[in-house]
């Protein structure tokens, strides 16, 4: 046996090897690996990554905010309020503060709770306005996965913003109802109940 074949193997150097990145964790504590998909048609627009905040690296470009963390989408998505507009730390910790509040509820991931109840309040169709003649008539039209996506993340974060803006009821407290209740398809939550309202809608106008 040759003395190469008797040296060891060198030792890798650290954060070189591939599971120091799936070992990073969101918030310091959520593992962001093992999720469980139910819609395939969302499931390649909803990323989950350990970076809560990349420093607007997508903005300019089209069709990336698809790259972008699924918690960050929900963080910037809570900023887009009078009182929380440009607050992206303090839209971070109601979001923090909402994920340890669905854990201690559902004693799950709270990023696999996020991603159901995305699924679940996205909708399906949706009616726009086509003029004939001058005439407005609403058309029933599928919607986009993409957009489907943009939807739930919008009615979770009205649900949130109307549940607590001034009501006793804290923000993290109402990001974590619509949560819960989005990813348990409660129709009493605002998001699912959106959802099937514009359902409901297009249905009509088909």
């Amino acid at each position: 046996m040759s003395a190469e074949e008797d040296a060891p193997e060198p030792e890798k150097p650290a954060g070189t090897d591939e599971e120091s990145e799936t070992d990073a964790q969101l918030f310091e504590r959520w593992a962001v690996t093992g999720f469980e998909y139910n819609d395939p048609s969302t499931k390649r627009y909803i990323t989950v990554t350990p970076v809560e905040h990349t420093m607007g690296r997508h903005a300019g470009k089209q069709f990336q905010k698809s790259e972008v963390s699924i918690v960050e989408r929900l963080i910037n998505r809570l900023m887009q309020t009078d009182s929380n507009t440009g607050k992206k730390q303090q839209a971070t910790r109601i979001v923090r503060q909402a994920f340890e509040e669905v854990h201690d509820r559902t004693d799950e991931n709270p990023i696999q709770v996020l991603v159901t109840a995305v699924e679940n309040a996205a909708p399906r169709e949706e009616t726009v306005r086509l003029k004939y003649g001058g005439i407005s008539v609403p058309q029933a039209v599928d919607v986009a996965p993409q957009r489907r996506v943009d939807q739930a993340l919008k009615f979770l974060a009205e649900g949130a913003y109307n549940a607590s803006f001034k009501s006793p009821t804290d923000a993290h407290e109402a990001l974590a109802d619509q949560l819960t209740g989005a990813a348990n398809y409660d129709v009493q939550t605002y998001a699912i109940n959106q959802k099937e309202e514009n359902e409901r809608v297009a249905a009509a106008a088909r």
